[in-house]
């Protein structure tokens, strides 16, 4: 007897087709880049559910992510992928969406976006995994805990810091983690670190750097009387705090607002920031385009 034609026939041919991948690529700017890729993933059974594009004028280069529901494996699309990226010159990567990024978060002595990350991941807001938080003091042990994520507590001094950053690139083995998250961690890298985390490590500070540096940034700003006050999230490089930027968040101000309240804007400021730069990258929705970045945001 022939099957109504909604009826259920295989659950290996359900699962296949409920997968969702992310393609992300980049290659020299030139026209058919869009049909070879959409005509790929036609021809792989695949369902194109979203697609951003950007032709960078200056670079000459294109930029594109496609999230799209599998009628193949991961395996079989790289293999497609890789036997057309020579004809573009294309750079490209490959996600499963199911597969949640898996964070390290360094902190110091400040709570406020180590507790915000937590929360947003526990309240199922934030796509990721915090697989573990390491920092130089053991002041945030206790609120680390209460979420079930493990602690480590590394202290360092100028003398210890090679060893140091060894035992973070070691738990970053251990937890096999895809991203490192400085939640406001108050140390500077090593060039040496921040070439092997190279696009997989995210800083949040304050915007007013430049200017300002050093202690009592909002004291400072204060003094001079600004009326923007802001956060920057960015990947990291041996360049400190100058890494390609992700996201920006910015409040206006005015005189009526005292060094406290300024500082307390700024928190909220950071965290907001962070979060988004964090769910863009979990999301593979931000690629590099050398000193800057391309965002693909919904």
């Amino acid at each position: 007897m022939a099957l109504p034609l909604n009826a259920y026939t295989s659950p290996v041919e359900d699962l296949s087709m409920s997968a969702e991948y992310v393609l992300t690529l980049s290659c020299p700017d030139r026209p058919g880049v869009v049909a070879a890729v959409s005509g790929l993933l036609a021809g792989k059974g695949c369902n194109i559910i979203e697609s951003q594009q950007f032709g960078d004028p200056v670079a000459e280069r294109f930029f594109m992510r496609v999230q799209f529901s599998g009628g193949c494996t991961l395996d079989e699309l790289r293999a497609g992928f890789a036997a057309l990226a020579p004809d573009f010159a294309m750079e490209f990567q490959l996600f499963d969406l199911a597969v949640r990024t898996r964070v390290l978060v360094l902190v110091s002595r400040f709570d406020h976006c180590l507790n915000d990350l937590l929360y947003r991941v526990r309240s199922g807001l934030l796509p990721i995994e915090i697989v573990a938080v390491a920092s130089n003091h053991p002041d945030l042990r206790p609120l680390t805990q209460s979420y079930g994520v493990d602690y480590h507590h590394l202290p360092v001094t100028p003398e210890t810091k090679p060893r140091q950053e060894a035992e973070i690139l070691t738990l970053v083995d251990h937890y096999q983690v895809d991203l490192v998250v400085l939640a406001r961690y108050m140390q500077v890298l090593s060039e040496e670190m921040c070439a092997k985390l190279a696009g997989r490590m995210i800083n949040i500070h304050h915007s007013f750097l430049p200017s300002f540096k050093g202690a009592k940034p909002y004291h400072q700003a204060y003094s001079r009387g600004v009326k923007l006050i802001g956060a920057t999230a960015h990947y990291v490089t041996p360049d400190l705090d100058e890494g390609p930027i992700i996201e920006q968040e910015v409040a206006r101000v005015n005189h009526t607002h005292s060094p406290e309240d300024l500082a307390a804007i700024g928190r909220d400021l950071e965290c907001q920031a962070l979060a988004r730069a964090v769910r863009w990258h979990a999301e593979h929705r931000v690629l590099l385009d050398g000193h800057k970045t391309i965002i693909f945001p919904r």
